[in-house]
C-alpha cells in the first residue's frame, strides 16, 4: 500500500474538500442537517460560539474587551462560526485549506468586514500577517486531518501567532476510529490519547491545562501559550 507524502496529503485534502464544498458544503460542514438554511446554518454558528466561548471567557479573554481583541481561526469552512465570532470579537482571521470553502465564507462575511478569510497550504498559517493574537480557536477540524504530523505543525504555527499566555481552544479527534486500510481518509482523521495530546503541548511550547473528552469523538483541548 502506498503511503502519501506529506505535500500528497496536502493535495488531497485540499480537493477532497474542495469537492465536499461544491457537492453540499453546510452538510459537510456540521453533517446534523443536509439541507441547511440560511437561518439554520448561521445559528448553529451562534450555537458553538455560545457553548465553548460564551461559557469560557475566563480562559479566552483573560480581562481583555472582546471587541479590543484579535481572534484566529483554523479551519473556517463556509464561515460557520466565523460569522458569530466576528459579532463577538473586535478582529477575526479565519483560514481552511479549500478555495470553494474560502469563497463561500467571504460571501458569508460579506457584513463583517472585521472578519477576514484566506486561503492556505493545510499546513502552515505563512498567509496570515505576522500580527500577534488574542485567542486560537478551531472546531470540528482537526478530526478530520489525517496526518498528527500536520496537526501538530497547526498547532506550532499557533503557537508563533499567539501573544504570551494566550488560549488556543481546539478539538482533536479522540477515538480511535481510522481504518487503518485507508491512512490518508480526509474524514477520520489521526486519533490522539490524552498522553499524545500532553506530549504535544509541550513540545509546541504549551501548557497543556485543561482536558475534555479523552477517548470521544471531540477530544477538547486548553493549550495556554508559555
Amino acid at each position: 500500500m502506498h503511503e502519501l507524502s506529506l505535500e500528497e496529503q496536502l493535495q488531497k485534502m485540499r480537493a477532497d474538500w474542495d469537492q465536499r464544498a461544491r457537492e453540499n458544503a453546510r452538510h459537510f460542514v456540521d453533517t446534523a442537517n443536509a439541507d441547511w438554511t440560511d437561518e439554520d446554518f448561521f445559528a448553529s454558528g451562534e450555537k458553538t460560539v455560545a457553548e465553548e466561548i460564551l461559557t469560557d471567557l475566563g480562559n479566552i479573554c483573560q480581562g481583555k474587551a472582546p471587541g479590543e481583541m484579535r481572534v484566529l481561526e483554523i479551519g473556517c469552512g463556509a464561515g460557520r462560526v466565523t460569522r458569530a465570532l466576528a459579532k463577538f470579537f473586535g478582529e477575526v482571521h479565519a483560514v481552511d485549506v479549500s478555495g470553494e470553502m474560502v469563497r463561500l465564507a467571504k460571501l458569508a462575511l460579506q457584513d463583517h468586514p472585521n472578519a477576514s478569510v484566506y486561503q492556505n497550504n493545510g499546513k502552515d498559517l505563512t498567509v496570515v500577517a505576522e500580527i500577534p493574537f488574542d485567542f486560537a480557536f478551531s472546531s470540528i477540524v482537526f478530526q478530520h486531518i489525517p496526518s498528527r504530523e500536520i496537526i501538530e505543525n497547526y498547532v506550532r504555527e499557533v503557537h508563533r501567532l499567539l501573544r504570551p499566555g494566550a488560549l488556543f481552544k481546539f478539538q482533536v479527534q479522540g477515538a480511535s476510529t481510522m481504518d487503518p486500510t485507508q491512512p490518508d481518509d480526509t474524514w477520520l482523521g489521526a486519533p490522539f490519547s490524552e498522553r499524545q495530546a500532553i506530549d504535544m503541548a509541550f513540545r509546541c511550547g504549551f501548557d497543556p491545562r485543561y482536558r475534555y473528552g479523552a477517548g470521544e469523538q471531540y477530544f477538547w483541548l486548553w493549550f495556554f501559550k508559555r
